[in-house]
């Protein structure tokens, strides 16, 4: 080799190792090839399976992310979603009636979970749900019945098993899913 080849060898190592040396002072160790992968492709294969869920919650967050994810980012690479997808999303959802509920749910249980397990994992460099607003979520007025409503209900209900099924549930605080599998021999 002549001087010459043995100098542009050199230059570009130089740029690589300097290259790198900036890429590890921002934290971005990892292999850039991991944030050209598909979001729906990463959330299937990759987080979804290994997340831990109750089978409820699992069935919730599939029905959504095909539901009014994946529609708007499921085809993008990981590394290439920025806050600024994450706005156009929410105002498309906004554009399409849903709900202020919907749009929290899918951004601030879903997506922000999916986001902040792909840059703990250096798959992304960013988490684009940081920073980025949604539509206020008005809160759920509850409606508390009095003693004497209690009464009123309690003396409609047509026999004593329903009478101690509405007492269970009452005193226990059991969802109604809970409540209705509930079986004897789960009681002490």
């Amino acid at each position: 080799p002549t001087r010459r080849s043995s100098d542009l060898t050199e230059k570009i190592s130089d740029r690589a190792w300097q290259k790198a040396e900036v890429e590890l002072r921002q934290g971005r160790v990892g292999d850039p090839a991991r944030g050209r992968q598909r979001f729906r492709k990463y959330v299937e294969e990759r987080w979804l399976p290994h997340h831990v869920l109750e089978p409820t919650s699992r069935e919730k967050y599939t029905y959504y992310l095909g539901a009014f994810i994946y529609p708007a980012i499921g085809k993008m690479p990981m590394a290439e979603i920025f806050p600024e997808h994450i706005r156009e999303w929410i105002t498309q959802l906004q554009r399409e009636g849903q709900s202020a509920w919907t749009i929290q749910y899918c951004k601030t249980s879903i997506l922000s979970s999916i986001f902040t397990t792909a840059l703990n994992d250096q798959i992304t460099y960013i988490h684009p749900c940081r920073g980025v607003r949604i539509p206020t979520v008005p809160a759920t007025v509850r409606m508390i019945v009095t003693p004497e409503q209690f009464d009123a209900i309690y003396d409609a209900l047509p026999d004593a098993d329903t009478q101690l099924l509405v007492e269970t549930a009452i005193e226990s605080g059991l969802r109604w899913g809970e409540l209705a599998e509930l079986r004897v021999c789960d009681l002490d």
